[in-house]
């Protein structure tokens, strides 16, 4: 891959991972809810996914998913439940009586590391999208002439740093001055309300994809 190929790369990752989307709701909701340190783990569970879909198209399951409308609808509906389900619960999310911004409903209900990697993991990995979105994006980056291999390490590797700079420097980044509102009773109540409507409607969009 050439420098100019690679830059090229890295300047659609970043407007692409800038698209606001499933992902970086997830990654604000947990930066107010259990930190910005914290929430990197939601934003390794998302690269996880990331990464699951990029060996799919690379093996090519992705072509035969796109092509089936079964195995597009099935993800496409379970992805869509699976946000719906976020935001219903971040809407009936009792706010905690303490204010100290360690404390809040999320980590009352145990949101441990392994527990936030599977959530950003199914945020993203229940996106029939990104399969298109691979099928038509990875193809220009590679030539099937040239070690497939190396080629695919760098995409990945650029698609992964690229993805949680925007995440976790951005998105979440810009949740943390709201840390001290969300310690509140009342901030969490606000954020709850806000974040589960947004995951719904995320939901709700994903079942209108085609």
């Amino acid at each position: 891959m050439t420098p100019t190929i690679w830059l090229s790369l890295v300047s659609t990752s970043v407007v692409i991972s800038l698209t606001p989307g499933a992902g970086a709701i997830n990654t604000m909701a947990n930066s107010l809810s259990v930190g910005w340190r914290r929430s990197f783990w939601g934003v390794l569970g998302q690269q996880l996914a990331l990464m699951a879909y990029l060996i799919i198209v690379a093996a090519g399951v992705g072509v035969f998913v796109a092509n089936s409308p079964i195995m597009f609808n099935t993800i496409r509906y379970l992805g869509a439940a699976y946000l719906v389900y976020l935001g219903i619960r971040q809407l009936l999310a009792r706010p905690t009586a303490s204010t100290a911004p360690d404390k809040t409903e999320m980590e009352a209900v145990g949101a441990s590391v392994g527990a936030l990697i599977l959530r950003g993991f199914w945020v993203n990995i229940l996106n029939p999208k990104a399969v298109v979105f691979f099928l038509a994006f990875v193809p220009q980056f590679i030539k099937p002439d040239l070690p497939l291999v190396p080629q695919y390490t760098l995409l990945a590797v650029t698609l992964v740093a690229v993805d949680v700079l925007v995440m976790w420097g951005f998105f979440a980044t810009a949740a943390k001055p709201f840390r001290g509102f969300a310690a509140t009773p009342r901030g969490q109540r606000i954020i709850g309300l806000v974040f589960g409507v947004l995951f719904v409607l995320m939901g709700i969009l994903l079942l209108f994809l085609h």
